[in-house]
């Protein structure tokens, strides 16, 4: 193992834990039951087709993860194809999702302590810190013992989701399906961008590639059974929520709760808010932990300051991108606690960032698989997708463009400095 090397650890199994911990996130919890009041128990189509429009997605992924199992991920796909000044134009794309998303989503499940027990707004601010200090705290410790805790926390998802849905289905009426479409099916499309943001996060897992045990098969394999077992997860909830008709009004705040409730009584705000927090978790761990690896890689290449090169020396993790993303992370709770912004506005900047990092990755797909094989086409489907989405982003797409610009004036900057002999 040299010094630049990060430890491989991974398995197919801890793997798929942290896909779907990347993707998984508090949405879960209210989505359901805001789609079904948008579009009525046809909202169920909506969870369905996503599903279905996810897998060519994780599909492109999984295949260019097999050729390229490289610890920059979706930029070292862009890089192969377009080369370096697009892949470090991307690079710095993603510098705006992570630092700013996942403490919104850690905000978002600490919220959920308020359905159990009161707290003010620097509370709830308290516990996001420390759900992302605890992670970090892992992750500086080393990938291995950071899959192991993901999997457990997922493991605790599953069970409890599964209750949920099981605690529910006895309530399930055959009247809650109709009318099927009461609000028309234009309804339908509607419902299905807001369950787009929650089929994100594919492109998290293979920066992780350099860690895992087998990463020819075991991306691939964890990438598939994810996106199986998120598809089943959502498509449940959505259907016990319509069939026990848990939406309408402001249902939507806890729907989860309800339907756990149905079976087990008032211990089902608990329940609910300690999956909020597994979820929570589960979610900020998986995409810090690929982040880490995006920005650790990129350095490595040059398009990053080689400051955040350095692994720790006896855990060979990126130490110092993870203490600047703990830096970062305390600045945005700060000024959330100062400023209280909406939660849904500041989200549609990292959600514009992620919808142009899956065109960029997707062109690269067409330009590197060969064409008219099941990848190339996956990938021409998932681009036509994006590309459409991206028209709903509105001004959010300036975010995207501002951190693009900011990359190039870097590189050029870099380039003058390489040409005149200096170091950056």
């Amino acid at each position: 193992m040299t010094e630049h090397s990060l430890k491989r650890s991974i398995t197919w199994v801890q793997g798929t834990a942290l896909t779907i911990g990347a993707v998984l996130g508090c949405g879960i919890l209210v989505l359901p039951s805001i789609t079904a009041n948008n579009a009525g128990p046809a909202s169920l189509l909506s969870w369905i087709l996503m599903s279905l429009i996810s897998f060519p997605i994780v599909l492109t992924i999984a295949h260019l993860a097999q050729i390229m199992p490289s610890a920059g991920g979706i930029a070292a796909y862009v890089e192969r194809a377009f080369g370096p000044m697009t892949s470090s134009v991307l690079s710095w794309i993603m510098l705006g999702s992570i630092p700013v998303g996942v403490p919104i989503v850690a905000l978002t499940g600490a919220f959920y302590v308020n359905d159990i027990l009161p707290v003010n707004i620097w509370e709830v601010i308290g516990m996001a810190a420390l759900i992302l200090a605890v992670s970090l705290f892992l992750h500086v410790r080393g990938i291995e013992l950071s899959a192991k805790v993901g999997l457990g926390v997922i493991c605790g998802i599953l069970g409890l989701l599964i209750t949920a849905v099981a605690v529910s289905a006895p309530y399930i009426r055959r009247d809650a399906f109709t009318p099927f479409v009461p609000d028309g099916w234009l309804s339908v499309g509607s419902a299905s961008v807001i369950i787009f943001f929650s089929f994100v996060g594919w492109e998290m897992i293979v920066p992780l590639a350099e860690e895992f045990k087998n990463p020819e098969k075991d991306i691939f394999v964890s990438l598939l059974l994810g996106a199986f077992c998120i598809a089943i997860l959502y498509i449940s909830v959505s259907f016990v929520t319509v069939g026990t008709h848990s939406y309408g009004g402001k249902k939507e705040i806890a729907s989860l709760s309800i339907l756990i409730s149905k079976g087990l009584g008032t211990a089902g705000a608990a329940l609910t808010t300690v999956l909020a927090l597994f979820i929570t978790f589960s979610s900020v761990h998986a995409n810090i932990a690929g982040f880490s690896r995006m920005v650790y890689a990129q350095a490595r290449g040059g398009n990053f300051p080689a400051f955040f090169a350095a692994l720790h020396p006896q855990h060979r993790t990126p130490v110092r991108v993870l203490a600047v993303l703990g830096a970062i992370f305390g600045i945005v709770l700060i000024l959330y606690g100062w400023v209280r912004p909406d939660l849904g506005t500041l989200l549609k900047g990292p959600s514009a960032v992620f919808i142009t990092s899956y065109i960029l990755t997707m062109l690269a797909a067409l330009k590197i698989l060969r064409p008219l094989t099941i990848g190339w086409l996956m990938a021409f489907l998932s681009l036509t997708f994006s590309v459409i989405l991206l028209f709903f982003s509105g001004w959010a797409i300036l975010y995207p463009a501002a951190l693009s610009a900011l990359g190039v004036l870097y590189l050029r900057k870099r380039t003058r400095q390489l040409k005149a002999g200096g170091s950056v």
